[in-house]
C-alpha cells in the first residue's frame, strides 16, 4: 500500500486546498472589514470603561472582522492617543483571543457539500449587483464558500493516508502534547494564520487521524504560533505597540502552561457538552463525526477560561510589561516618524482613514504652532529664533511625505465612494497644511531675516495693526485644523466666514502702511517692503486654512446628501 501512495497528488491536493482555504479566509475577512470596520472602532472606544466590557468588545470586534492583529493595532492607536491605558487595553487583547475561536466554530460545521453553492451565489451577488454593500456581502459569502471548498480538497487529498502506516504513526506521536504544541506553533508561525492551522486540525480530525487530546494540544500550539504575527507587527513600532505584542505573547503562553497538564480533563468536559454522533456507527465513524466539533469547543473553552482567569490581573500584567519594555534612552535628536499610520490597517479603509486623520492632527498642530509664533519671531526674533522656526517645517514635511505615501497605498485598495471622497479630502488637507508651514518657513522667516540684515525695527503702531491681523488669521487656522480633526461643519463654516473680517483687517493694515510711507525715515522703504510682505503672507496663510475648511464642508455636505438620499429611499420603499 505504501508503494501505491501518490505523494505528488496528495501534496498538490493538500497545499492547493490550503491555498484556497487561506484565499477564502482573506476574501471573507476583507469584506467584513469593509462592512464593519468603522463601527468596530466606535464600539471599541465606547466599551472600554472596565476590564470586562473591554474583553467583550475585543471578542466581538475580532469575531466580526476576523483579525486579532487589527484589533491589537486599534488598541495601540488608542494608547498612543492617550485615550486608553495599557491596563485597560489588556482586556481587549484577551477578548480578541476569544473572537478568533469563532473561525473554528464556523469551519467545524460539516457543510462542505454546499461550498460551491455559496461560491456561486456570492459570485452572482458580486458581479450582478451594482450596490456596493451587496457586492461586499457577495464577496463575504464567496470567501466562506472557498473556505469550505478548500477544506473539502484537503480532506479528499488526505483520504489515502488512512492506510499509510508511517503517517498513522506520525499522528500517534501527536498524542505527546509537547510535540503537538511545537509542530502546531511552528506551522502557525510559518503560515501566519491560526485560522489556517485550526482548519487543518479539523480536516485531520474529520478523517480520524487526530484524537481529541491531540487536537487540543495542536490548538494550544496554534495559540502560541500566532504570537509570531504580533511580534512581527511590533518590529520598528513605538513602545506602545511592542508592549501590546508582549501582552499578547504573555497571555497566550501563560494560558497554555496553565492548561498543559489538564488536557485530559478538558477533553472529558468537551465530550460531555458536545453533540453526539448518531447511534450505530463504528468507533472510527464516531470519532470522525464528533471530534471536529469537540476540538472547536475545546478551543473556545480554553480561551474563554483563560480570559476569566487572567482578567483579574490586568494591572499586575501591565506593570510587568511596562518594566519588560521600557522607553528606549534617546540618543541625539528624535527621528520624526508617523505615530498612527500602520500598513496592517490598509485593507480596512475606514480604520486606515481614521489613522490618517489622527496623523493630520499631528502636523496640523505643528503648522498651527508655527503660525502662532510667526509674527513675534519675524518682528523681534534673533537669527537663531528664525532658524528654529524654519526647522519646525522639517517635521511637517517629513510627516507630510509619510501621509501622502500612505494615502497612495490606500488608494490602491477597494474603497467605497464615501471613502474615496474622504481620501481626497485628506490628501487636499495635507497639501494645504504643508503649504501653511512652507509659507512660514520660506516667506515669513525670510522677512524676519531681511529685518535683521537691514537692522530695522517695526514701529509700535504698525506692530499693533499687524498683530490684529495675525491674531485673526491664527484663530482661523486653528479652527480649520480642529474642524478637520473633528469633521465639524460649524467650525469649518466659522473659519470660512472669517474671510470678510480678515480682508478688512488686511486692508486697514495696508492703509496704515501707505500713510506711514510718507514718514521722514531713511529706513521707511525697507520697512514698508517687510511689513507689506508680512501682510500678504498672512493673507495667503488664511487662504490655505480656508481651503482646508472648505474641504471639510464639502465632505460633510456630501455625507448629509447621502444620508438624505437613503432616508428618501426608505420613505418611498413599498
Amino acid at each position: 500500500m505504501e508503494g501505491s501512495l501518490d505523494t505528488f497528488t496528495i501534496l498538490i491536493g493538500l497545499f492547493g486546498g490550503l491555498a484556497i482555504f487561506l484565499f477564502g479566509m482573506e476574501q471573507m475577512t476583507d469584506a467584513l472589514k469593509l462592512l464593519a470596520g468603522g463601527g468596530m472602532k466606535k464600539l471599541l472606544a465606547r466599551l472600554t470603561t472596565n476590564r470586562f466590557s473591554a474583553a467583550f468588545a475585543g471578542a466581538f470586534v475580532t469575531a466580526v472582522i476576523q483579525s486579532s492583529s487589527v484589533t491589537t493595532v486599534l488598541v495601540v492607536g488608542f494608547i498612543s492617543a492617550g485615550l486608553m491605558s495599557l491596563a485597560q487595553s489588556i482586556g481587549i487583547i484577551m477578548g480578541a483571543n476569544i473572537g478568533t475561536t469563532v473561525t473554528a466554530q464556523i469551519i467545524a460545521f460539516k457543510i462542505t457539500k454546499y461550498a460551491l453553492v455559496m461560491v456561486a451565489i456570492g459570485f452572482g451577488m458580486l458581479f450582478v449587483s451594482k450596490k456596493e454593500k451587496i457586492k461586499q456581502y457577495g464577496t463575504m459569502l464567496m470567501g466562506l464558500g472557498l473556505i469550505f471548498f478548500g477544506m473539502q480538497l484537503m480532506s479528499d487529498a488526505t483520504r489515502p493516508l488512512r492506510e499509510y502506516q508511517p503517517f498513522i504513526d506520525l499522528m500517534r506521536d501527536m498524542e505527546n502534547p509537547a510535540l503537538g504544541i511545537l509542530i502546531s506553533a511552528a506551522f502557525t508561525g510559518i503560515v501566519q494564520s491560526s485560522s489556517a492551522t485550526t482548519g487543518v486540525i479539523i480536516v485531520l480530525a474529520a478523517q480520524g487521524f487526530v484524537t481529541l487530546e491531540a487536537g487540543i494540544a495542536l490548538a494550544f500550539g496554534a495559540n502560541i504560533g500566532t504570537c509570531v504575527t504580533a511580534l512581527l507587527a511590533a518590529i520598528g513600532k513605538p513602545r506602545e505597540a511592542v508592549q501590546a505584542a508582549v501582552v499578547h505573547i504573555l497571555f497566550n503562553i501563560l494560558g497554555v502552561l496553565v492548561w498543559l497538564g489538564l488536557i485530559d480533563q478538558l477533553a472529558e468536559v468537551v465530550r460531555v457538552i458536545s453533540p453526539k454522533a448518531a447511534p450505530g456507527l463504528d468507533p472510527l465513524a464516531v470519532m470522525q463525526a464528533e471530534t471536529p466539533r469537540q476540538i472547536a469547543n475545546a478551543h473556545t473553552i480554553f480561551n474563554v477560561a483563560n480570559t476569566i482567569i487572567f482578567i483579574w490581573f490586568t494591572t499586575p500584567i501591565a506593570w510587568l510589561v511596562q518594566r519588560l519594555v521600557r522607553e528606549r534612552p534617546k540618543k541625539g535628536p528624535e527621528e520624526i516618524k508617523p505615530r498612527y499610520l500602520d500598513d496592517i490597517l490598509l485593507d480596512t479603509p475606514s480604520l486606515a482613514l481614521d489613522r490618517v486623520r489622527m496623523e493630520l492632527r499631528r502636523i496640523g498642530e505643528r503648522a498651527s504652532g508655527m503660525v502662532s509664533r510667526a509674527l513675534q519671531v519675524a518682528l523681534h526674533g534673533s537669527k537663531e529664533d528664525l532658524e528654529a522656526l524654519a526647522r519646525d517645517d522639517d517635521e511637517v514635511d517629513t510627516l507630510y511625505d509619510y501621509i501622502v505615501a500612505y494615502l497612495g497605498r490606500l488608494s490602491q485598495e477597494s474603497l467605497q465612494v464615501r471613502q474615496s471622497a474622504q481620501l481626497y479630502t485628506y490628501m487636499s488637507a495635507a497639501n494645504n497644511i504643508e503649504n501653511v508651514a512652507d509659507m512660514i518657513e520660506t516667506n515669513i522667516v525670510e522677512a524676519g531675516m531681511t529685518r535683521l540684515r537691514n537692522n530695522v525695527q517695526v514701529s509700535q503702531q504698525t506692530e499693533e495693526v499687524l498683530m490684529a491681523l495675525h491674531e485673526r488669521v491664527n484663530w482661523a487656522v486653528q479652527l480649520a485644523m480642529e474642524s478637520l480633526d473633528a469633521s465639524d461643519l460649524s467650525m469649518a463654516e466659522k473659519a470660512i466666514g472669517a474671510k470678510e473680517e480678515i480682508t478688512r483687517l488686511a486692508n486697514e493694515a495696508e492703509n496704515h502702511l501707505a500713510l506711514r510711507l510718507a514718514a521722514d525715515d531713511e529706513d521707511r522703504l525697507v520697512l514698508y517692503r517687510i511689513e507689506s510682505e508680512i501682510i500678504e503672507y498672512l493673507k495667503r496663510v488664511y487662504y490655505f486654512a480656508k481651503r482646508i475648511a472648505k474641504a471639510v464642508v464639502e465632505a460633510e455636505m456630501s455625507d448629509l446628501t447621502e444620508e438624505a438620499e437613503k432616508a428618501l429611499e426608505q420613505v418611498l420603499a413599498p
